[in-house]
Parts: structure tokens; sequence; C-alpha cells
């Protein structure tokens, strides 16, 4: 690995946490779990049938209770503790198996299942527990309280950081994503246009994988391990 490469970013996508045990939201039929996108990750389903939406997230709450992170995850959080430079954990997952491992430079773009969002006055707190519609909340008092999702026609949290983090970047990586889902699909784009290295670590090349400077295709809890010892060498 180059040794002038600093300040890092990395992404990552549902494929680093199917190997402990969490399904990707999106099937190959597009599916989300078995339910069609519209009707569970849109601000119109949330309106149109919140009991629906609140009970899907609900079951993606309570399945983190049964998995741990994996090899890919222990890897980033022990380079994020090691890394000398900047480093930024970017990841579209909801899950906090990044966190469980010992992450502490991360965004989670995407929102988080182990939060809850209050739509009356924007606080967000940690919630672990099932979350019924109209629940308070402990902020404003209003019955407002929603899964802290960002979904489908929202803006992803923190863009503006994590664009300055890849415009500062020598090393962008992509670990686990589909290379389908805009703004985090355009993120290598902005990598190249400022000079940085770019590297695809999946199990099949993404839908934009001829954008990187190299791709590796395997399981993450092996390239990853690979990946950080290389970087800390």
């Amino acid at each position: 690995m180059d040794r002038d490469i600093r300040n890092i970013v990395i992404l990552t996508g549902a494929g680093i946490s199917a190997e402990s045990g969490l399904a990707t939201f999106r099937g190959p039929d597009g599916l989300w779990e078995g339910h069609r996108v519209e009707d569970v990750c849109t601000p119109v389903a949330l309106a149109r049938n919140p009991a629906l939406v609140h009970r899907f997230y609900d079951e993606r709450r309570a399945k983190l209770g049964g998995v741990k992170p994996n090899p890919a995850h222990e890897a980033l959080a022990a380079l994020d503790a090691a890394w000398p430079g900047e480093l930024l954990l970017v990841t579209q997952n909801v899950d906090d198996l990044h966190e469980r491992a010992g992450a502490k430079r991360l965004i989670h773009m995407h929102g988080e299942l182990r939060s809850a969002l209050c739509a009356a006055c924007g606080k967000a707190v940690s919630w672990t527990a099932s979350l019924p519609p109209e629940t308070a909340c402990t902020g404003c008092g209003k019955s407002r309280l929603r899964p802290d999702i960002v979904f489908f026609g929202e803006m992803p949290y923190e863009m503006d950081a994590i664009d300055d983090a890849i415009r500062r970047a020598d090393l962008f990586v992509s670990i686990g994503t589909s290379g389908a889902v805009y703004p985090a699909a355009g993120f290598v784009q902005t990598a190249r246009h400022v000079g940085a290295r770019t590297l695809e670590l999946n199990l099949d090349p993404s839908a934009g994988s001829f954008y990187f400077d190299e791709s590796r295709m395997g399981p993450a809890s092996v390239l990853v391990p690979q990946l950080v010892r290389e970087l800390l060498a």
C-alpha cells in the first residue's frame, strides 16, 4: 500500500454485516425483507400505515441482539484506533456492529435502528425497545417519535462532513456496497476527482466498479483484515 496515504475514507454497506447474519435489506427480488420499499421506507408509507412501518423496524431492531461484529468490523475498529492520520468510516448500514466492534470515527449516513427521532422537534434519542406509533418524545412531549432511519426521498445525515472528508482523502475504500444507491454511489467519483486512490472490496463487482483503481473480490471478513494489515504494516 502507498506509503503516502494519510487520510482515509471508508464506506461500508450491507455486505459487511451479512456475514454477521443480518440479511441485506434489499434482496434480488427488490423487496426489503419481504416488503416493498414503498411500504416501509418512505415518508408516505409512514403517514399511510405507521403501524406497519414501526413494526418493520421493531423487528429489525430486535434482530440486533442475536448478532455480533465479525472480523471485518473488528479490523476496521482496529484501524480506527491505530491510524495516525484522518480516518472517517461512513456506513450505509443502520445496525450498530461498527460501534460494538469499537469504531469511533463513524457516521451513520442512513440513520440507526437503535435510535428514535422526533418528527416534531428533531431530537434523536437512543432506543433499544419497540417503538409504537405515537410514542411521546422525551424532549418536546409530542407523540411524534419515529424510527431514526433516512427514508427514500430524505437527505442522508452529515453529507457536508462526508464530502469534506472525501475531498481530503488520499484513499477511498468501498466495502460491501451495491454501488447503486445515491448519493453514496457517487462518493468514488468525488474521490477520483480529487486524486485519491480508490479501492473496492466486494463479493461481486458493484454497479460502479469501473470507477475504482482496484477491485478485490471475496468475503469482507477475509479482505478487510488483509487490507488493514497492509495499511498498518
